[in-house]
C-alpha cells in the first residue's frame, strides 16, 4: 500500500472545495463520496488533503477495555498514533457512536509532531479546543469528552471501514473543508484533481459574469458556448499573469 500523493495532485486538491469533487466523483458514477454529519472542529483550520490510513472501532467490554489495557503499548489505538504515517490522514471508524472519545489533545499533538496530515472520525474528540490550538485538521460527528474504553475498542488497523457513511479503503484520498469529507478512490485521484480544478476556475469565471449581471441560464452549468468564453478569459487571465 503506499500512501504517496504526487505534490501537483496536492496543491490542486488544496485550492478546491469538496462540493466541487462530490460533482466531478458523480460524473464518473460515484454516489456515495460524502461523509454525513461530519465536521471541522474548528471552521478556520486549513484545507485537510492526504492518504487514508485507517483505526476500526468496535463496542467495548468491561473484561477487556479498562484504563490498564489501554495503556498496554500493543493497545491498536495508540499504535494508530505512533503507525500512521507522515503526511496520511488518520481515518477513525467510531461506528458513530459519541459516547466515548476517539481522540485527545495529547493524541493530536503527537500527529502533528510525526507529520501526520490531519485526522477524520464519525465518532467524536475530547479536549477539542485545546486539539484546535494544536493545528491539526481534524473532523467530527460532534464532541465526546468520556475516556475511550468507556465506549470503545480498537479492533484494527489499516483495513477497509465505514466512516461517516462512505466506504474509506487505505490509501484513498482524504479532502475535508468546511462543508465536510470526501473520499476519493486512489486510483482516480489524479484524474479528479484536474477536473475539479478546472471547475473550481470556471466557478470563478460564472462569478465574475454573475456579477455583471449575466443569467444563470447559459452560463451555470457551463454550456459549450460558456465554456468557450471561459477559455478566452481564462488565456486572457494566464497572459496578464
Amino acid at each position: 500500500m503506499t500512501y504517496a500523493l504526487k505534490a501537483p495532485t496536492r496543491e490542486k486538491l488544496m485550492r478546491v472545495g469538496t462540493a466541487n469533487i462530490a460533482n466531478v466523483l458523480l460524473k464518473h458514477g460515484f454516489k456515495n463520496v460524502m461523509m454525513h454529519g461530519i465536521f471541522p472542529i474548528d471552521a478556520s483550520q486549513p484545507q485537510l488533503v492526504g492518504p487514508a490510513y485507517t483505526l476500526r472501532f468496535m463496542p467495548s467490554r468491561e473484561d477487556l477495555d479498562n484504563m490498564t489495557n489501554y495503556s498496554r503499548n500493543d493497545n491498536m489505538h495508540r499504535r494508530a498514533i505512533e503507525e500512521c504515517p507522515e503526511g496520511a490522514v488518520l481515518v477513525i471508524d467510531a461506528f458513530g457512536n459519541t459516547k466515548a472519545s476517539s481522540m485527545g489533545d495529547m493524541m493530536a499533538a503527537r500527529l502533528k509532531y510525526r507529520g501526520v496530515s490531519g485526522v477524520v472520525t464519525d465518532g467524536g474528540y475530547r479536549d477539542s479546543p485545546a486539539i484546535h490550538a494544536v493545528g491539526l485538521p481534524c473532523f467530527q460527528k460532534h464532541n465526546a469528552p468520556p475516556a475511550t474504553p468507556i465506549a470503545l475498542h480498537p479492533i484494527a488497523l489499516n483495513e477497509p471501514v465505514g466512516c461517516g457513511g462512505v466506504a474509506v479503503y487505505p490509501g484513498d484520498i482524504i479532502v475535508g473543508d468546511g462543508d465536510g469529507v470526501v473520499v476519493i478512490p486512489q486510483a482516480l485521484v489524479d484524474q479528479v484533481a484536474d477536473e475539479a480544478l478546472d471547475a473550481f476556475e470556471y466557478e470563478s469565471f460564472a462569478a465574475l459574469q454573475i456579477q455583471q449581471g449575466h443569467s444563470i441560464f447559459g452560463l451555470f452549468p457551463a454550456t459549450e458556448d460558456s465554456r468557450k468564453e471561459y477559455s478566452i478569459w481564462k488565456c486572457a487571465q494566464q497572459q496578464e499573469g
